[in-house]
């Protein structure tokens, strides 16, 4: 009686906050309720544990959660997910509140849930999910996870032979939890046109997860990700890993798994580990492969990577990363390098506003490889933050850039930066900064256009 007093009491503070906040509605309601009781998503019922498939990792979990979520609707099934991006309990506390009757009866076939690195310790207990699919584990949010091996002992926490595993066979990491099932399924990516190799001064070199030593790279088909060993003890991507995507063509938008041909929804590498997960989970929930690839050209990716705006004559293109993350921000940084026209580089890497103590870094600029941004045609890079601006300027001149072609701005107010868009002369803008500032940037820009507006009446 305790729990549906609850569930009553929940779904009312959804109701509330659809009304006075939506954005706060992925989590908020979770978040008042787990303070109530702890216990509160173990009580739900009609949850098929063999349903259940928890998506977790450094990056692209949102995205191949997205998609998966996707390609099950798309067949057809009742699906319950956490979408919005609310990834912790109190996310998932939500999407049930919000998916359930007023006795607590969920009303879903499959459950598909982003769940936070940091989090799985708190939420597996009370939903012992059968199914664990884990993206990769990179360096990320240093406040918060300290480096990739903390996070790897935490999953090591909770990982365990009941579940069945889908782990990236390219990602060292990743790859070493298969000593902790029997059920494994591995998904990869083939070589193919994009993919490289690294012998650089700068290179990041990453330690054998089972003995220590350096592990070796045949190839990386994005940044720390590729076909790898270890030569002093053997330990490597399996030769043929479960599901693989092949014959890659990015100027026809589509690849292959188990011959069958897929429309590509994002002609960009980093995406192509996401295509490999969800069809290797789809396929074990018992999905035709035909089936699953007739969703994948329907698939939009929730918030998009590239979004413009417009700021006078000039277009700027912000392009999404993931906040303090030296992978996402490498992608970003080749998806600029792609445009071989003229253009101009913002990289603004300000303050991290996360909990005390805020911080700055400077070594997200020296984790990431610039050589193909700089032979691909940038008129002028500039650099601005209050703090580390001078830094990454010098990362750029470390590299070879003329000096002449930076301009600095030691500062965090968006309309000095705005006011140097409109002065430079070529209109092609690519911008890289946090998230919050974009939002500051676009808020800007919105509140200039209308009193524009209201000036020429």
């Amino acid at each position: 009686m305790r729990f549906v007093t609850e569930l009553l009491f929940a779904k009312i503070i959804v109701f509330l906050i659809n009304i006075i906040n939506p954005q706060k509605g992925t989590s908020f309601p979770g978040k008042i309720i787990n303070k109530i009781d702890s216990n509160f998503i173990g009580k739900f019922k009609g949850i098929d544990l063999n349903k259940v498939v928890f998506i977790t990792g450094t990056n692209g979990k949102s995205t191949l959660t997205n998609l998966l979520y996707h390609i099950l609707k798309k067949n057809g099934l009742n699906v319950i997910s956490n979408t919005e991006g609310a990834n912790q309990k109190c996310g998932i506390a939500t999407a049930l509140i919000k998916n359930s009757t007023l006795l607590g009866k969920v009303k879903g076939q499959y459950f598909i849930f982003e769940i936070d690195e940091r989090s799985l310790y708190q939420i597996y207990p009370y939903i012992k999910a059968k199914h664990m699919v884990i993206t990769n584990i990179q360096k990320d949010q240093v406040q918060r996870n300290g480096d990739p091996d903390y996070i790897v002992r935490k999953l090591r926490e909770v990982i365990n032979s009941d579940m069945t595993l889908y782990l990236n066979n390219d990602e060292p990491r990743c790859k070493s939890f298969e000593d902790l099932s029997e059920n494994i399924v591995y998904f990869g990516v083939d070589k193919n046109s994009q993919s490289f190799v690294k012998n650089g001064f700068l290179d990041i070199s990453m330690p054998c997860p089972v003995c220590g030593r350096r592990i070796e790279f045949n190839y990386l088909n994005v940044d720390n990700i590729g076909n790898f060993y270890c030569p002093q003890c053997g330990f490597a991507s399996q030769k043929i890993p479960d599901v693989k995507v092949v014959d890659i063509n990015y100027d026809m938008d589509r690849f292959s798994i188990n011959n069958q041909i897929f429309q590509m929804p994002y002609n960009v590498p980093f995406m192509l580990y996401n295509y490999s997960g969800a069809v290797a989970v789809a396929l074990k929930l018992g999905l035709k492969i035909e089936d699953i690839a007739s969703a994948f050209a329907s698939f939009k990716n929730v918030g998009g990577r590239i979004e413009s705006i417009r700021y006078h004559k000039k277009v700027i293109k912000y392009i999404r990363i993931k906040q303090e993350n030296p992978e996402t921000l490498q992608s970003a940084i080749d998806s600029v390098a792609n445009d071989k026209n003229e253009k101009v580089f913002i990289l603004g890497l300000n303050e991290i506003v996360d909990f005390d103590p805020h911080y700055t870094n400077t070594f997200y600029a020296y984790d990431c490889d610039f050589k193909n941004l700089i032979n691909s045609n940038v008129a002028k890079y500039v650099c601005f933050s209050k703090y580390v601006c001078y830094d990454t300027a010098l990362r750029f001149i470390y590299e070879g850039v003329d000096e002449e072609k930076i301009i600095i701005l030691p500062t965090k107010d968006v309309s000095i930066l705005l006011d140097t868009i409109d002065n430079l002369q070529c209109g092609n803008v690519y911008l890289i900064t946090w998230l919050k500032t974009f939002n500051q940037i676009k808020e800007y820009v919105r509140s200039s256009q209308k009193l524009e507006q209201q000036q020429n009446g």
